[in-house]
């Protein structure tokens, strides 16, 4: 079975009020170190039993050091719980004060947007058209002062990005010229008039001598004169 629910009231067998004081006294004094040790706290406990023993326990060195910051923390709040008639009638005139000041504020914010201007005489309203103007050039003049400064951050962003397409392009130059493919070599053995030093392109290669035989002709050296006809002399078509 479970334990029952204690009754709290006073326990009439003196024996056994005693064994429950005991008890209990040593509970508390073990709640009290613990609480101390393990959240870092000050603690003070003071129990006097029914016969007017006294039980403490303090976690500083001394008792009465604890007790005395007790007191001076009593008096401080029960001093500025207290305030005097004095500070309550400051008190009192620097809220009536306030409350007007603020009262003047928002009746002035009223008039800036153009209400409640009925009760306001020539003069008022004058001060007030003032008061807008000036107001109306400082904003102008922030306004353009910011316009400024983003005109400067978007010219200098600007800037930047050519100078950045600029080293892009250069890179890119840089690798089609190391791409391009290599030209094709020259074939310098046909030569002009006088042994000149102009080659002609040739793509393709020498023919061998047998290529020419199965046509029935023969290969002829370029560089070598004609052989003259027989007889010496040249055919009549010729002359």
């Amino acid at each position: 079975m479970g334990r029952g629910k204690v009754v709290l009231q006073r326990i009439e067998n003196k024996i056994s009020r005693q064994v429950t004081f005991a008890k209990r006294r040593n509970g508390l004094l073990k709640k009290a170190y613990e609480l101390s040790i393990l959240c870092d706290a000050e603690v003070a406990l003071v129990l006097f039993s029914h016969a007017g023993r006294l039980y403490q326990f303090s976690s500083s060195s001394n008792m009465l050091k604890t007790l005395e910051r007790y007191q001076r923390y009593i008096y401080a709040s029960q001093d500025a719980a207290a305030p005097t008639s004095d500070e309550m009638q400051n008190n009192y005139q620097e809220y009536v004060n306030l409350k007007a000041h603020v009262e003047i504020l928002q009746q002035s914010q009223r008039n800036l947007l153009g209400e409640d201007l009925a009760p306001l005489a020539t003069n008022e309203l004058e001060q007030l058209e003032s008061q807008v103007v000036r107001t109306l050039k400082q904003i102008r003049s922030r306004k353009t002062q910011v316009l400024l400064d983003e005109l400067c951050d978007l010219k200098r962003k600007e800037q930047m990005l050519q100078d950045a397409n600029r080293v892009l392009k250069r890179k890119l130059d840089e690798i089609d010229v190391e791409a391009a493919p290599p030209q094709p070599p020259w074939n310098g053995n046909c030569s002009n008039g006088g042994g000149g030093g102009g080659g002609v392109f040739s793509s393709e290669p020498p023919q061998p001598e047998h290529f020419f035989q199965a046509l029935g002709l023969h290969a002829v050296d370029v560089n070598q004169p004609p052989a003259p006809p027989p007889g010496g002399y040249p055919p009549e078509w010729m002359a």
